[in-house]
């Protein structure tokens, strides 16, 4: 048996922050990294495992052998195990062979560290040189921090790398590398006006089915697709075009998975030891042990790691909701209340809390997300105001309530319109993010096109009514990839999107509709720069229920721009309708989703509209209009009627 050669990165204070949970940059000691050592290059590893007996590196540098290069205990109690080995460097396999005090049980594990890994169903790390990229994006990164105060809209289109694009039908590996995508994927995100995307985990998971859910390669982009180079890449390609990038990052649970955190060194060291608190029964995973400081170190150092070396622009935390509730998806006697009797898991709101405090102290201009689904008070508010701390939170009942809405036959809906206008009672409780994500498109929910009524005509009107209400609602927007194409079947992340469709009149209706709705939504203050307060939403007119409409006003920090939305969710034309407007003058139609050129069936107001001293809506001035069938309109503010306006009117009648 041959010892590594002794040398160490820690300082003494590293190894207290570690200890206590406040070492948020772990990931530049502890893995493996290429150093130079009494003149020799090689790589220097360290790891945690506190419970092992015994941690040798084994890789195809010493034909795998577990006896040949045995690290070295460190005598702090840290449980850290660290070493040099020369000559070995960048691309070298590895894994780590850890012998447990419990029963002396062999485990050969990757390292939760690694930047690198090989490509599954293949499971050993890679030493990796990730710092040879030379990024081109400092003018990005300055206006993200100096800006970050600033109001701006947010239209996320969300991506699955492996499912967006695929160069053939028949092979199912055949997807398109982070390079590639750089050369597609960037202009089509740019064109359609999308000004964030998202990208579901691009860690590497051994599952593919798992979309990326189930993690094992923490610091490590998915080999799929390209090297970590090659993904830092395609970020900065949408930075250089202008577009913001968000990761999926699941700090919730992980596999189990013999090469990953599972009873690391024997011992139930990154996941809660009792199942009650430790398994998570929907998704058959393991749940990290908040409560353990040196998890924390890790769970936090690999949110911070995204942002410092990916330069990624955002995190949407997935699966919050679990995170909060010790009774998540559990039956009485299968959980373990708090120390207060409750079923908060207060170790992991402390870690949300901390998680939060430290993106924001480290990366200004960063923001973090919560898939967070229940009542919980405060989820997107600061940390000192007694919140957990994040920018913005997924509306999923403004969601669950539209799509129930939208799949009702037209003839049932009035009785059902509070079903849409519900989410105004609470819209400005939260920083709410309106979602419709991969989520809402499979295992058997049908395609967002398939679940409207109708016939193919009232299907794609039906669904560009449903995305400018989305819009057109105060919060953020989020459309899952395919959705905004109306794609007929569900998402299959075996299949690229069935881009064929859109040579259809209606489809490719749908694809501009999107892509105008995000260029207007940028184009107009009004309906971005007041999305999280209460003063830039005003009803007109909720409770014409027999038509299905509603009128509301966007406002922005210009009164004179603001914005007025009808929505109509019949099917009938009707002609002089009337409503009250904020503000005397003359308004104009900008938006209409039953133009031609959307598939629509050319219903539109497309000369001036002067408003008129007729009381309505309690508004002192009025105006008429035709609604268009399952449609929406906008109507903007432009001007004054001066005495040569109303004198032209005159001379004109």
């Amino acid at each position: 048996m041959t010892r590594t050669t002794f040398m160490t990165l820690f300082t003494e204070f590293d190894i207290n922050l570690f200890k206590a949970g406040k070492y948020y940059r772990a990931y530049e000691k502890l893995g493996s990294h290429l150093v130079e050592h009494d003149g020799k290059k090689g790589t220097y590893f360290a790891v945690w495992a506190p419970n092992a007996k015994r941690v040798a590196v084994m890789g195809d540098f010493n034909g795998w052998n577990p006896d040949e290069h045995i690290l070295n205990i460190r005598f702090d109690g840290s449980g850290i195990w660290e070493g040099f080995i020369p000559d070995i460097g960048h691309g070298a396999l590895y894994k780590y062979h850890i012998i447990s005090q419990v029963d002396n049980m062999y485990l050969e594990k990757a390292d939760p560290f690694a930047f690198n890994s090989e490509t599954p169903p293949l499971t050993a790390s890679i030493i990796w040189d990730s710092e040879n990229f030379k990024w081109n994006d400092n003018d990005w990164i300055h206006y993200r921090m100096e800006d970050r105060d600033q109001a701006k809209p947010y239209n996320v289109y969300e991506v699955h790398l492996g499912s967006w694009r695929r160069k053939s039908i028949d092979k199912k590996d055949d997807w398109y590398s982070y390079r590639e995508l750089a050369e597609v994927l960037v202009p089509y995100v740019k064109e359609m006006g999308f000004t964030h995307v998202e990208f579901m985990p691009m860690m590497e998971h051994p599952f593919y089915g798992s979309w990326g859910y189930q993690t094992t390669g923490y610091f490590a982009p998915s080999s799929r697709f390209g090297t970590p180079q090659d993904l830092m890449f395609l970020i900065n390609a949408f930075h250089e075009a202008g577009i913001a990038v968000l990761a999926d990052w699941v700090p919730s649970h992980f596999p189990g998975d013999a090469h990953g955190l599972f009873t690391f060194d024997g011992t139930s060291l990154y996941e809660h030891a009792d199942p009650r608190k430790g398994f998570h029964p929907d998704w058959k995973s393991y749940i990290y042990n908040y409560g353990r400081n040196e998890v924390r170190s890790f769970l936090i150092s690999n949110a911070l790691f995204w942002l410092d070396k990916y330069h990624i622009d955002g995190l949407r935390v997935d699966a919050v909701a679990s995170m909060l509730y010790l009774d998540y998806s559990r039956n009485d006697g299968e959980w373990i209340p708090n120390k207060h009797g409750g079923k908060e898991n207060l170790e992991a709101i402390a870690f949300l809390k901390e998680l939060n405090e430290a993106v924001h102290k480290e990366y200004p201009g960063v923001v973090t997300i919560a898939e967070e689904s229940t009542s919980w008070p405060q989820v997107s508010r600061p940390t000192y105001l007694g919140g957990l701390g994040f920018d913005q939170k997924w509306m999923m009942g403004w969601m669950n309530d539209a799509l129930r809405y939208f799949e009702r036959p037209l003839e049932h809906r009035k009785y059902h319109q509070g079903e849409l206008t519900f989410s105004l009672v609470y819209a400005f409780s939260e920083n709410f993010m309106l979602p419709f994500s991969h989520d809402e498109v499979v295992h058997g929910k049908g395609s967002m096109i398939q679940k409207m009524p109708g016939d193919l005509w009232q299907k794609a009107a039906n669904l560009r009514l449903l995305y400018g209400l989305m819009y057109a609602h105060p919060g953020s927007q989020l459309l899952f990839m395919g959705t905004e194409i109306g794609q007929w079947k569900e998402w299959n992340h075996d299949q690229g999107l069935d881009w064929g469709i859109v040579e259809n009149p209606q489809h490719k209706g749908i694809q501009r509709w999107v892509k105008d709705l995000n260029h207007f939504v940028k184009g107009n203050p009004a309906m971005y720069e007041k999305s999280f307060n209460q003063d830039g939403f005003e009803w007109i007119s909720a409770d014409d229920t027999e038509n299905g409409v509603l009128i509301f006003v966007r406002k922005g920090n210009d009164f004179d721009k603001h914005q007025i939305i009808i929505t109509h969710a019949q099917s009938n034309v009707i002609n002089d309708y009337r409503f009250g407007v904020p503000k005397a003058g003359t308004y104009r139609e900008i938006m209409n989703s039953d133009k031609d050129v959307y598939g629509g069936s050319g219903v539109y107001n497309g000369e001036d509209l002067k408003t008129e001293a007729i009381s309505s809506h309690g508004k002192e001035q009025s105006i008429s209009i035709t609604l268009p069938p399952l449609g929406i309109a906008c109507f903007e503010w432009i001007g004054e009627l001066t005495e040569e306006t109303i004198i032209t009117e005159v001379v004109d009648k």
